[in-house]
Order: C-alpha cells, then structure tokens, then sequence
C-alpha cells in the first residue's frame, strides 16, 4: 500500500547512521507521504550522517536532549511551527548503556552509569511523552512507538543493564498509553525487534554469535531494519488505530519458538 502517511507530521529521534532502524524508519515515512523533523542529542549528531537524511527526505533539523524537558518543549513548539500543526507521530529510538560501553559485568553494574541509561534510555520517553500531553502536542489518535527488546522480558546476561532498562521503557508505553489513550485517544507502542545489525547493536559483545542464534531458531529468519521500519509506518497509520499499550514482537517469530530443527541438528 502506498500513501499511508499522507497528512502525516511527525517526529522521529535517532538516526544515526543508514545501519539505524529510525534511519530506515524516515525513508519509509518520507516515501509514504509524511513530513517529519528529525532529532537527536548533539553529541550524537556529530557522531553520525543525520545531515543526509534530512536533505534526502527534505527534513529539517532540531537538536534535542531527551532527557532535559527544556529540550523537549522545544522541540515540540519548533516542531509545529515547521510543520504546520500537531504532531500525528512519534518515534523514540534512544539508547545508551555506560555499563556495556565500559564492559562492566551486570552483578558489578556501576550506579552512576545505570542511573544514566535510565535517564537516556527509558525516562526519556516519559519526558517526551509529559511534555506532549501538557502542552496537547499531539493529535487525536496519532502514535507513539518505542522500540525495544526480547531482553525486556528474558534473561539475555550479555544484555546487562539495558534488559532493565527496556522493561521500564515497554511499562511507560502501556501506563502512559492508559492516560494519553483516555484524554487524547494517543496511541503507544512499543515494538519488540529482532537482534538487527544497527551500529548500537553490533557493539555488544558476543552480538554475532547471538544474531545467527536468533536466526536460526526464527522461523522467518530476523527482521531486517526494513522490515521493521515497515511495521513501525503501520503503526503510525489509521490501519492501526485500536492498537495501543502494546509490546509487539517484530522477530520473525523468535519470541514463541522454543526449539528449531537447525538448533536440534548441531546437537545430534
């Protein structure tokens, strides 16, 4: 289907890179239709390429700390104000752990770092979200979608800090998802994604290994980053409006298999 998200205004954080699912996230909303603003912290920007995206999808720019509410206000103001109205979309593809940057082992996490990706990674979203609601930044029935991961509700150990983490940012998705889908029928999600191989991703250790893992027990094989940015532009469409306080497993079906027959035969 084309033209999904014509009339669409969104806001999508994140890209970092053409490896990153909020980059392949942008194309596919650009090629269906939508006006967006792409944003993401300072430091990341300057580490990235999100100056191409913007000329390629014809976006604009606004720098933003997630985690400073100051921040956010404007983001959300400028945003309107480039776009012409409310925000229809959101997108939250933040992530940082200290603890796994600095290979410190989950039994032996640093505080200081873990409050940081807490911060970073999980309030930044109920930041996002409180600044939205208080100011009525968003339109009736637009989306909010947070991506997340399987580790969130299992025991990934090379996942350290960040499964904790991501367990707070799926909770904020379905509480805040109760009082933004009564006062404004906001809707929010998040999307649970295979191992993909982002630049975020590949730098935790042992990620290869787990990513063949996963592929082999997934009976569809891994989603790809496309194909989660495909999921993710159904999620901000009206196809999918009664869809809310969702943890919605893109993972080939990973998620429910318990054992594959390639996973049996290196055993026999």
């Amino acid at each position: 289907m084309n033209n999904l998200l014509v009339g669409k205004r969104g806001i999508i954080s994140g890209a970092l890179d053409s490896n990153s699912i909020a980059w392949k996230i942008a194309e596919k909303a650009h090629e269906q239709g939508a006006i967006f603003v792409l944003t993401n912290a300072p430091i990341a920007m300057r580490m990235g390429e999100i100056n191409k995206l913007a000329e390629s999808t014809k976006s604009q720019i606004i720098p933003a700390d997630a985690t400073s509410v100051a921040d956010l206000e404007n983001l959300f103001s400028k945003s309107q104000e480039i776009l012409g109205g409310k925000i229809d979309f959101v997108l939250h593809s933040i992530g940082m752990s200290v603890n796994i940057r600095k290979n410190v082992p989950y039994p032996e996490s640093n505080y200081d770092y873990f409050m940081k990706g807490i911060d970073v990674s999980a309030l930044s979203l109920h930041k996002i979200l409180s600044v939205a609601y208080r100011t009525n930044a968003i339109s009736e029935w637009g989306s909010v979608v947070a991506l997340s991961y399987i580790a969130a509700q299992r025991a990934y150990p090379f996942y350290t800090d960040m499964a904790d983490i991501k367990a707070m940012l799926e909770s904020i998705c379905r509480t805040f998802g109760y009082h933004y889908g009564k006062s404004n029928k906001v809707r929010i999600n998040s999307v649970s994604q295979s191992p993909t191989k982002t630049t975020a991703g590949s730098g935790i250790k042992g990620f290869e290994s787990f990513y063949n893992y996963a592929d082999a027990i997934s009976p569809l094989g891994n989603a790809s980053a496309e194909a989660c940015a495909d999921y993710c532009i159904t999620l901000f469409s009206d196809l999918s409006r009664m869809v809310t306080m969702q943890n919605l497993y893109h993972d080939g079906g990973y998620s429910t298999t318990g054992i594959s027959t390639e996973i049996m035969d290196k055993f026999n």
